[in-house]
């Protein structure tokens, strides 16, 4: 399943696919934990009001909607809890 969501975040980002625009927006007031993979170990944090870029989206296995981000300016592209993310 890793090997499978990573070749999937490859081909969107090679494909040059356009990406949603988003802001971080997470409920809890504490930064959003950006991730290796949906559910996987924490490579950094964004704050809310950060802009980022949806390149491809995933369901863990509980069913929760994961999506792959890069942030606009500063910060490390990875998995994040679509639920904590306004894209209007």
């Amino acid at each position: 399943m890793k090997r499978f969501l990573l070749v999937c975040s490859l081909l969107v980002m090679a494909s040059g696919a356009s990406a949603e625009t988003c802001i971080v927006a997470d409920p809890t007031g504490t930064p959003l934990n950006v991730r290796v993979r949906p559910g996987g170990a924490i490579v950094g944090a964004l704050h809310n009001g950060v802009a980022v870029d949806v390149l491809n989206s995933a369901f863990d296995s509980r069913g929760s909607r994961w999506v792959y981000i890069s942030p606009r300016e500063a910060g490390k592209a990875g998995w994040v809890f679509r639920d904590y993310l306004d894209c209007r």
